[in-house]
Protein backbone atom coordinates (compact mmCIF):
# COMPACT_ATOMS: atom_id res chain seq x y z
CA UNK A 1 0.00 0.00 0.00
CA UNK A 2 1.44 3.59 -1.34
CA UNK A 3 2.47 5.79 1.88
CA UNK A 4 1.58 9.77 1.57
CA UNK A 5 3.67 11.98 2.03
CA UNK A 6 2.43 15.63 2.46
CA UNK A 7 4.66 18.45 1.09
CA UNK A 8 3.79 22.00 2.20
CA UNK A 9 5.20 25.25 1.07
CA UNK A 10 5.03 27.72 4.25
CA UNK A 11 3.54 31.27 4.20
CA UNK A 12 3.24 33.45 7.28
CA UNK A 13 -0.23 35.00 7.69
CA UNK A 14 0.88 38.51 7.56
CA UNK A 15 3.01 38.34 4.64
CA UNK A 16 -0.03 36.84 2.78
CA UNK A 17 -1.92 39.40 3.87
CA UNK A 18 0.46 41.80 2.85
CA UNK A 19 0.61 40.04 -0.45
CA UNK A 20 -3.07 39.65 -1.01
CA UNK A 21 -4.42 41.52 -3.88
CA UNK A 22 -0.76 40.88 -5.96
CA UNK A 23 -2.12 40.17 -9.61
CA UNK A 24 0.69 37.98 -10.47
CA UNK A 25 1.82 35.23 -8.37
CA UNK A 26 4.97 32.53 -9.45
CA UNK A 27 5.05 29.27 -7.47
CA UNK A 28 7.66 28.27 -4.96
CA UNK A 29 9.70 25.33 -7.01
CA UNK A 30 11.10 23.59 -4.03
CA UNK A 31 8.69 21.39 -3.04
CA UNK A 32 7.58 20.23 -6.39
CA UNK A 33 11.27 19.31 -7.22
CA UNK A 34 11.29 17.42 -4.12
CA UNK A 35 7.98 15.52 -5.30
CA UNK A 36 9.73 14.56 -8.56
CA UNK A 37 12.44 12.62 -6.84
CA UNK A 38 10.07 11.04 -4.82
CA UNK A 39 9.68 7.14 -5.16
CA UNK A 40 6.77 6.28 -6.64
CA UNK A 41 5.39 4.11 -3.99
CA UNK A 42 4.88 7.30 -2.04
CA UNK A 43 1.83 8.92 -2.85
CA UNK A 44 2.49 12.94 -3.05
CA UNK A 45 0.22 15.76 -1.84
CA UNK A 46 0.99 19.56 -1.68
CA UNK A 47 -0.55 22.82 -0.19
CA UNK A 48 1.53 26.08 -1.30
CA UNK A 49 -0.11 28.56 0.80
CA UNK A 50 -0.02 31.16 -1.70
CA UNK A 51 -2.53 29.59 -3.21
CA UNK A 52 -5.22 27.63 -0.41
CA UNK A 53 -4.34 26.56 3.46
CA UNK A 54 -3.38 23.73 5.01
CA UNK A 55 -5.63 21.02 6.71
CA UNK A 56 -3.71 19.87 9.47
CA UNK A 57 -6.33 17.08 9.46
CA UNK A 58 -5.01 15.14 6.78
CA UNK A 59 -4.09 11.49 6.96
CA UNK A 60 -0.57 11.27 5.80
CA UNK A 61 2.45 9.28 6.50
CA UNK A 62 5.45 11.71 6.61
CA UNK A 63 4.75 15.66 6.21
CA UNK A 64 7.20 17.69 4.74
CA UNK A 65 7.60 21.33 5.38
CA UNK A 66 9.49 24.03 3.89
CA UNK A 67 9.60 28.11 5.21
CA UNK A 68 11.77 31.20 4.41
CA UNK A 69 12.26 33.09 7.87
CA UNK A 70 8.83 35.26 8.07
CA UNK A 71 7.23 31.94 7.64
CA UNK A 72 8.77 29.91 10.29
CA UNK A 73 6.86 30.31 13.47
CA UNK A 74 3.63 29.44 11.31
CA UNK A 75 5.37 26.36 9.72
CA UNK A 76 6.27 25.32 13.95
CA UNK A 77 2.69 25.54 14.32
CA UNK A 78 1.50 23.48 11.60
CA UNK A 79 4.09 21.03 12.46
CA UNK A 80 2.59 20.86 15.97
CA UNK A 81 -0.50 20.23 14.85
CA UNK A 82 0.30 17.10 12.49
CA UNK A 83 2.98 15.67 15.44
CA UNK A 84 -0.02 16.02 18.20
CA UNK A 85 -1.79 12.85 15.39
CA UNK A 86 1.37 11.03 15.77
CA UNK A 87 2.58 11.92 12.13
CA UNK A 88 6.47 12.36 11.37
CA UNK A 89 7.34 16.01 10.08
CA UNK A 90 10.52 17.41 8.24
CA UNK A 91 11.25 20.58 7.91
CA UNK A 92 14.07 22.22 5.64
CA UNK A 93 14.23 25.36 3.47
CA UNK A 94 16.14 29.02 4.19
CA UNK A 95 15.48 28.91 7.64
CA UNK A 96 16.17 25.56 8.43
CA UNK A 97 19.56 26.00 6.68
CA UNK A 98 20.04 29.20 8.68
CA UNK A 99 19.34 28.14 12.24
CA UNK A 100 18.99 24.54 12.08
CA UNK A 101 19.07 24.10 15.72
CA UNK A 102 15.90 25.90 16.15
CA UNK A 103 14.30 24.47 13.64
CA UNK A 104 14.93 20.96 15.03
CA UNK A 105 13.24 21.50 17.99
CA UNK A 106 9.86 22.09 16.65
CA UNK A 107 10.45 18.62 13.74
CA UNK A 108 11.53 15.33 13.85
CA UNK A 109 14.11 16.25 11.06
CA UNK A 110 15.83 18.77 9.49
CA UNK A 111 17.24 19.46 6.05
CA UNK A 112 20.47 21.54 5.80
CA UNK A 113 21.21 23.36 2.22
CA UNK A 114 19.66 21.76 -0.64
CA UNK A 115 17.64 18.66 -0.05
CA UNK A 116 17.97 16.61 -3.41
CA UNK A 117 21.06 14.31 -2.27
CA UNK A 118 19.72 13.43 0.70
CA UNK A 119 16.11 13.27 -0.37
CA UNK A 120 15.80 9.18 -0.54
CA UNK A 121 17.73 8.94 2.74
CA UNK A 122 15.08 11.21 4.69
CA UNK A 123 12.04 9.21 2.95
CA UNK A 124 13.65 5.99 4.53
CA UNK A 125 14.82 6.67 7.81
CA UNK A 126 11.96 10.06 9.15
CA UNK A 127 9.47 7.73 8.97
CA UNK A 128 10.83 4.04 10.33
CA UNK A 129 13.25 5.33 12.62
CA UNK A 130 11.84 8.40 13.71
CA UNK A 131 15.08 9.91 14.67
CA UNK A 132 13.47 13.27 16.60
CA UNK A 133 15.89 16.24 15.69
CA UNK A 134 18.02 14.78 13.32
CA UNK A 135 20.08 16.95 11.11
CA UNK A 136 20.76 16.35 7.59
CA UNK A 137 23.67 17.77 5.92
CA UNK A 138 24.92 17.24 2.76
CA UNK A 139 27.98 18.97 0.43
CA UNK A 140 26.42 21.27 -2.11
CA UNK A 141 26.14 19.15 -5.36
CA UNK A 142 29.09 20.03 -8.18
CA UNK A 143 25.92 19.81 -10.70
CA UNK A 144 22.77 20.05 -11.86
CA UNK A 145 23.40 17.20 -14.11
CA UNK A 146 20.50 15.13 -12.10
CA UNK A 147 17.82 17.96 -11.56
CA UNK A 148 14.38 15.74 -11.79
CA UNK A 149 11.38 17.03 -13.15
CA UNK A 150 9.15 19.48 -11.29
CA UNK A 151 5.96 17.67 -10.78
CA UNK A 152 3.58 20.24 -12.35
CA UNK A 153 0.28 18.89 -11.02
CA UNK A 154 1.29 19.78 -7.81
CA UNK A 155 1.34 23.68 -8.72
CA UNK A 156 -2.50 24.85 -8.21
CA UNK A 157 -4.09 27.99 -9.20
CA UNK A 158 -5.95 29.79 -6.69
CA UNK A 159 -8.30 31.91 -6.45
CA UNK A 160 -9.06 35.41 -8.67
CA UNK A 161 -4.96 35.58 -9.79
CA UNK A 162 -5.30 31.96 -11.81
CA UNK A 163 -4.72 32.89 -15.04
CA UNK A 164 -1.41 34.85 -13.65
CA UNK A 165 -0.14 31.86 -11.94
CA UNK A 166 2.54 29.62 -13.75
CA UNK A 167 3.11 25.90 -14.03
CA UNK A 168 5.97 26.81 -15.90
CA UNK A 169 8.61 27.61 -12.55
CA UNK A 170 11.91 25.90 -13.72
CA UNK A 171 15.38 26.00 -12.61
CA UNK A 172 18.56 26.54 -15.21
CA UNK A 173 21.20 27.46 -12.71
CA UNK A 174 22.26 27.57 -9.56
CA UNK A 175 24.68 30.08 -7.53
CA UNK A 176 25.45 34.04 -7.91
CA UNK A 177 29.10 35.50 -7.69
CA UNK A 178 28.07 38.36 -5.67
CA UNK A 179 28.29 38.50 -1.75
CA UNK A 180 26.14 41.36 -0.96
CA UNK A 181 25.72 42.10 2.64
CA UNK A 182 21.92 41.40 3.13
CA UNK A 183 22.04 38.39 0.66
CA UNK A 184 21.10 34.65 2.48
CA UNK A 185 22.38 33.08 -0.68
CA UNK A 186 26.07 33.01 -0.02
CA UNK A 187 25.10 31.80 4.06
CA UNK A 188 22.17 29.35 2.47
CA UNK A 189 24.82 28.02 0.14
CA UNK A 190 28.47 28.51 0.77
CA UNK A 191 29.88 27.56 -2.44
CA UNK A 192 27.15 29.64 -4.41
CA UNK A 193 29.31 31.60 -5.89
CA UNK A 194 30.73 28.81 -8.24
CA UNK A 195 27.97 28.43 -10.12
CA UNK A 196 26.32 25.30 -11.15
CA UNK A 197 24.94 25.20 -14.68
CA UNK A 198 22.36 22.01 -15.74
CA UNK A 199 22.57 20.96 -19.17
CA UNK A 200 21.05 23.15 -21.68
CA UNK A 201 19.37 19.77 -23.25
CA UNK A 202 17.64 19.32 -20.20
CA UNK A 203 16.34 22.62 -20.01
CA UNK A 204 14.75 22.13 -23.21
CA UNK A 205 13.66 18.60 -22.16
CA UNK A 206 11.60 19.99 -19.36
CA UNK A 207 9.95 23.11 -21.23
CA UNK A 208 8.63 20.63 -24.18
CA UNK A 209 7.25 18.26 -21.05
CA UNK A 210 4.94 21.09 -20.43
CA UNK A 211 1.92 23.16 -22.26
CA UNK A 212 2.26 26.28 -20.49
CA UNK A 213 3.74 29.00 -22.71
CA UNK A 214 5.22 30.61 -19.75
CA UNK A 215 8.37 30.10 -17.86
CA UNK A 216 9.60 31.34 -14.97
CA UNK A 217 13.50 30.64 -14.25
CA UNK A 218 13.94 30.75 -9.97
CA UNK A 219 17.51 31.31 -11.07
CA UNK A 220 19.24 33.69 -8.78
CA UNK A 221 21.39 35.05 -11.66
CA UNK A 222 20.71 33.33 -14.62
CA UNK A 223 23.43 35.61 -16.35
CA UNK A 224 26.19 35.13 -14.66
CA UNK A 225 28.23 32.81 -16.83
CA UNK A 226 27.57 34.59 -20.52
CA UNK A 227 28.71 31.58 -22.47
CA UNK A 228 25.55 29.08 -21.04
CA UNK A 229 23.18 31.84 -20.82
CA UNK A 230 23.32 33.22 -24.86
CA UNK A 231 23.67 28.95 -25.43
CA UNK A 232 20.70 28.54 -23.65
CA UNK A 233 18.71 31.28 -25.20
CA UNK A 234 19.82 30.00 -28.63
CA UNK A 235 17.91 26.38 -27.57
CA UNK A 236 15.00 28.16 -26.44
CA UNK A 237 14.60 30.41 -29.18
CA UNK A 238 12.67 27.42 -31.32
CA UNK A 239 10.13 26.82 -28.51
CA UNK A 240 8.38 29.92 -29.05
CA UNK A 241 7.55 30.43 -25.28
CA UNK A 242 8.09 33.34 -23.37
CA UNK A 243 10.03 33.69 -20.38
CA UNK A 244 11.17 35.73 -17.51
CA UNK A 245 14.17 35.36 -14.70
CA UNK A 246 16.36 37.46 -12.67
CA UNK A 247 19.82 38.60 -13.49
CA UNK A 248 22.10 41.53 -12.66
CA UNK A 249 23.25 44.93 -14.71
CA UNK A 250 26.76 43.11 -15.91
CA UNK A 251 24.36 40.82 -17.64
CA UNK A 252 22.45 43.51 -19.56
CA UNK A 253 25.63 45.34 -20.62
CA UNK A 254 25.94 43.12 -23.77
CA UNK A 255 24.15 43.60 -26.57
CA UNK A 256 24.40 40.05 -27.52
CA UNK A 257 23.04 38.94 -24.23
CA UNK A 258 20.21 40.86 -24.93
CA UNK A 259 19.62 40.18 -28.25
CA UNK A 260 19.79 36.49 -27.98
CA UNK A 261 17.28 36.61 -24.85
CA UNK A 262 14.55 38.68 -26.68
CA UNK A 263 14.66 36.28 -29.81
CA UNK A 264 14.23 33.40 -27.37
CA UNK A 265 11.42 34.78 -25.89
CA UNK A 266 12.30 36.98 -22.77
CA UNK A 267 9.47 39.89 -21.50
CA UNK A 268 11.20 40.55 -18.75
CA UNK A 269 14.31 40.36 -15.76
CA UNK A 270 14.07 40.82 -12.32
CA UNK A 271 17.25 43.25 -11.60
CA UNK A 272 18.18 44.02 -7.92
CA UNK A 273 18.92 47.70 -8.67
CA UNK A 274 18.41 48.16 -4.70
CA UNK A 275 18.84 51.74 -4.63
CA UNK A 276 19.49 55.82 -5.81
CA UNK A 277 22.55 56.41 -3.26
CA UNK A 278 25.49 55.15 -4.72
CA UNK A 279 27.28 55.21 -1.07
CA UNK A 280 24.61 52.46 -0.04
CA UNK A 281 25.17 50.06 -3.08
CA UNK A 282 29.13 50.15 -1.95
CA UNK A 283 28.36 49.86 1.80
CA UNK A 284 26.51 46.47 1.10
CA UNK A 285 29.43 44.94 -0.94
CA UNK A 286 27.03 46.05 -4.05
CA UNK A 287 29.51 48.11 -6.47
CA UNK A 288 28.72 46.20 -9.37
CA UNK A 289 25.66 48.57 -9.57
CA UNK A 290 25.92 51.84 -10.70
CA UNK A 291 23.53 54.33 -10.49
CA UNK A 292 24.71 56.44 -13.21
CA UNK A 293 24.13 53.82 -15.34
CA UNK A 294 20.49 53.02 -14.71
CA UNK A 295 19.42 55.46 -17.57
CA UNK A 296 21.51 53.54 -20.13
CA UNK A 297 20.29 50.27 -18.66
CA UNK A 298 16.92 50.91 -19.42
CA UNK A 299 16.90 52.46 -22.64
CA UNK A 300 19.17 49.22 -23.95
CA UNK A 301 16.46 46.63 -22.60
CA UNK A 302 13.59 48.84 -23.55
CA UNK A 303 15.19 48.79 -26.77
CA UNK A 304 14.85 44.93 -27.11
CA UNK A 305 11.26 45.26 -25.86
CA UNK A 306 12.51 43.63 -22.32
CA UNK A 307 10.92 44.94 -19.21
CA UNK A 308 12.32 45.61 -16.11
CA UNK A 309 11.19 44.80 -12.70
CA UNK A 310 13.71 46.22 -10.08
CA UNK A 311 14.67 45.44 -6.43
CA UNK A 312 14.27 48.17 -4.44
CA UNK A 313 15.53 47.95 -0.93
CA UNK A 314 14.91 51.11 1.84
CA UNK A 315 17.11 51.03 5.53
CA UNK A 316 20.70 50.80 3.96
CA UNK A 317 23.02 52.86 6.34
CA UNK A 318 23.27 55.46 3.87
CA UNK A 319 19.67 56.32 3.50
CA UNK A 320 18.47 59.70 5.24
CA UNK A 321 14.95 60.91 4.95
CA UNK A 322 15.43 62.07 1.70
CA UNK A 323 15.88 58.86 -0.18
CA UNK A 324 12.48 58.02 -0.92
CA UNK A 325 11.85 60.93 -2.68
CA UNK A 326 14.83 60.83 -4.59
CA UNK A 327 13.56 57.22 -5.35
CA UNK A 328 10.41 57.95 -6.46
CA UNK A 329 11.68 60.63 -9.02
CA UNK A 330 14.91 59.10 -10.33
CA UNK A 331 12.57 55.48 -11.51
CA UNK A 332 9.67 57.92 -12.08
CA UNK A 333 12.15 59.58 -14.47
CA UNK A 334 13.73 56.64 -15.74
CA UNK A 335 10.78 54.92 -17.35
CA UNK A 336 11.38 51.85 -14.78
CA UNK A 337 8.22 49.38 -15.44
CA UNK A 338 7.61 47.58 -11.98
CA UNK A 339 9.42 47.22 -8.88
CA UNK A 340 9.21 45.12 -5.38
CA UNK A 341 9.58 47.51 -3.10
CA UNK A 342 10.86 46.27 0.30
CA UNK A 343 12.02 46.99 3.70
CA UNK A 344 16.06 45.85 4.29
CA UNK A 345 16.00 42.45 6.25
CA UNK A 346 18.89 41.32 8.10
CA UNK A 347 18.56 37.80 8.13
CA UNK A 348 20.34 35.42 10.32
CA UNK A 349 23.72 34.86 9.61
CA UNK A 350 24.10 37.89 7.00
CA UNK A 351 26.78 39.94 7.60
CA UNK A 352 24.05 42.69 7.76
CA UNK A 353 22.52 41.17 10.83
CA UNK A 354 26.29 40.50 12.37
CA UNK A 355 26.63 44.22 11.95
CA UNK A 356 23.54 45.55 13.60
CA UNK A 357 23.45 42.43 16.16
CA UNK A 358 27.43 43.84 17.41
CA UNK A 359 26.53 47.04 17.37
CA UNK A 360 22.78 46.04 19.35
CA UNK A 361 20.70 47.42 16.87
CA UNK A 362 18.51 44.58 16.58
CA UNK A 363 15.34 45.83 18.18
CA UNK A 364 12.99 42.79 16.91
CA UNK A 365 13.76 38.91 17.26
CA UNK A 366 9.53 38.17 16.21
CA UNK A 367 10.85 36.31 13.04
CA UNK A 368 7.24 36.80 11.29
CA UNK A 369 8.49 40.54 11.11
CA UNK A 370 11.46 39.34 9.00
CA UNK A 371 9.38 40.11 5.96
CA UNK A 372 10.07 43.16 4.12
CA UNK A 373 6.72 44.66 4.27
CA UNK A 374 5.12 45.25 7.25
CA UNK A 375 7.85 45.77 9.81
CA UNK A 376 11.75 47.53 10.71
CA UNK A 377 13.24 45.00 12.83
CA UNK A 378 16.36 46.98 13.27
CA UNK A 379 17.74 50.53 14.45
CA UNK A 380 18.52 52.25 11.51
CA UNK A 381 21.61 54.60 11.29
CA UNK A 382 19.98 57.81 10.07
CA UNK A 383 16.03 58.09 10.71
CA UNK A 384 13.83 56.22 13.29
CA UNK A 385 12.31 53.02 12.72
CA UNK A 386 8.60 54.91 12.07
CA UNK A 387 10.33 56.75 9.85
CA UNK A 388 12.08 54.46 7.77
CA UNK A 389 8.57 52.24 7.90
CA UNK A 390 6.66 55.64 7.17
CA UNK A 391 8.97 56.49 4.11
CA UNK A 392 8.73 53.20 2.58
CA UNK A 393 4.97 52.71 2.54
CA UNK A 394 5.17 56.64 1.21
CA UNK A 395 7.29 55.73 -1.66
CA UNK A 396 5.62 52.29 -2.56
CA UNK A 397 1.96 54.42 -2.42
CA UNK A 398 3.71 57.11 -5.04
CA UNK A 399 5.38 54.91 -7.19
CA UNK A 400 2.10 52.84 -7.76
CA UNK A 401 0.05 55.82 -7.92
CA UNK A 402 -1.77 56.12 -11.56
CA UNK A 403 0.18 59.38 -12.37
CA UNK A 404 3.03 58.00 -11.55
CA UNK A 405 2.41 54.78 -13.37
CA UNK A 406 1.07 56.57 -16.61
CA UNK A 407 4.40 58.87 -16.35
CA UNK A 408 6.49 55.59 -15.99
CA UNK A 409 4.85 53.14 -18.53
CA UNK A 410 4.55 56.19 -21.18
CA UNK A 411 8.60 56.40 -21.38
CA UNK A 412 9.29 52.80 -21.47
CA UNK A 413 6.39 51.52 -23.53
CA UNK A 414 7.43 47.74 -22.89
CA UNK A 415 5.22 44.91 -22.30
CA UNK A 416 2.34 46.81 -21.69
CA UNK A 417 -0.25 43.36 -22.19
CA UNK A 418 1.37 42.97 -18.63
CA UNK A 419 2.89 46.12 -17.45
CA UNK A 420 -0.19 47.60 -16.73
CA UNK A 421 -2.61 45.38 -14.87
CA UNK A 422 1.09 44.36 -12.73
CA UNK A 423 0.79 48.05 -11.92
CA UNK A 424 -2.61 47.86 -11.42
CA UNK A 425 -2.70 45.34 -8.89
CA UNK A 426 -0.34 47.04 -6.52
CA UNK A 427 -2.10 49.89 -7.04
CA UNK A 428 -5.16 48.41 -6.04
CA UNK A 429 -3.61 45.97 -3.06
CA UNK A 430 -2.29 49.14 -1.03
CA UNK A 431 -3.91 48.95 2.02
CA UNK A 432 -5.85 51.79 3.99
CA UNK A 433 -3.06 51.19 6.64
CA UNK A 434 -0.03 51.47 4.14
CA UNK A 435 -2.13 54.63 3.05
CA UNK A 436 -2.86 56.03 6.27
CA UNK A 437 1.41 55.38 7.66
CA UNK A 438 2.12 56.96 3.98
CA UNK A 439 0.22 60.25 4.79
CA UNK A 440 2.05 60.96 8.15
CA UNK A 441 5.30 60.80 6.02
CA UNK A 442 3.73 63.52 3.73
CA UNK A 443 2.94 65.54 6.42
CA UNK A 444 5.88 65.79 8.09
CA UNK A 445 8.16 65.94 4.84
Amino acid sequence: MPRHLHLITAEDPLTLQARARELIRFPQLTMPLLAGLTPSDWTVTHTDEITRAVDTRLDCDLVGITAATPGAPHAYELASAFRARGIPVVMGGPHATLLPDEVARHCDAVVVGEAEPVWHQVLSEVVEVVPRGRIYRYPTPASLDRLAFARRDLIHHGGFNKWWTTRGAMIATRGCPHKCSYCTIPVLYPEAHRMRLRPVEQVVAEIQSFRDKGVVFWDDNLGAVPRYAKALFRALTPLRRWWTSQTTMASLADDEFLELAAASGCKAFFVGLESVNQDSLNDSRKAHNRVADYRALLKRCHAHGIAIQAGIIFGFEEDDRDVFARTVDCFGDLGLDNATISLLVPYPGTPAYARLEAEGRIIDRNWRHYNGKTHVVFQPARMSPDQLLAGYEWAKTQFYSLGHIARRLARSRTGLWWNIPRNLGYHFGLSGEVKARAALHEQSR
